[in-house]
């Protein structure tokens, strides 16, 4: 919500409510924040509702909710979070406790691990996955990038 324009000649009314910006998604609590394209931040973020970053993060990140990292959010930074929407670049490991999603112009470059991971066409991602959170042992390994030309081919070292 843009403060001071187009406002002008409005009276404020104190009994009226102004609902909270929309994100397109059902998440309970709804946005409770966002760092703006052009905003850098380090340090340690925890928070409990949904968080939108499109700027500049460095440091750690812990929700009880959502992240999304938007297209022009660059992450570097160890990622703590029930859900994870992923469309821009996030360098550092990710766990998540319901889903990751990295969208099509997502690029990851850290570990993933989470019992849901969804990838789009495009999307890249460098580094190792581990799914599920049974006691059965583990065979991930590392991975690199995939191009996203639709050949399917995919390369493990």
């Amino acid at each position: 919500m843009a403060f001071g324009k187009g406002r002008e000649n409005e009276t404020p009314t104190p009994t009226r409510a102004i609902p909270a910006p929309s994100s397109g998604s059902a998440s309970p609590g709804g946005l409770t924040a966002f760092i703006d394209q052009g905003s850098e931040f380090e340090g340690k973020l925890s928070f409990k509702d949904t968080v939108r970053i499109d700027g500049r993060f460095r440091g750690e990140i812990s929700s009880e909710n959502t992240l999304i990292v938007g297209e022009s959010g660059e992450i570097e930074a160890t990622i703590t979070s029930n859900t994870i929407a992923i469309s821009g670049s996030v360098i550092g490991d990710v766990v998540a406790k319901q889903k990751v999603v990295i969208h099509k112009t997502g690029c990851v470059e850290g570990n993933i691990e989470t019992p849901t991971l969804v990838i789009e066409e495009g999307a890249r991602l460098e580094g190792q996955i581990k799914m599920g959170g049974g006691s059965k042992k583990s065979s991930s390994a590392p991975l690199k990038a995939v191009s996203g030309d639709g050949s399917g081919e995919t390369s493990q070292g």
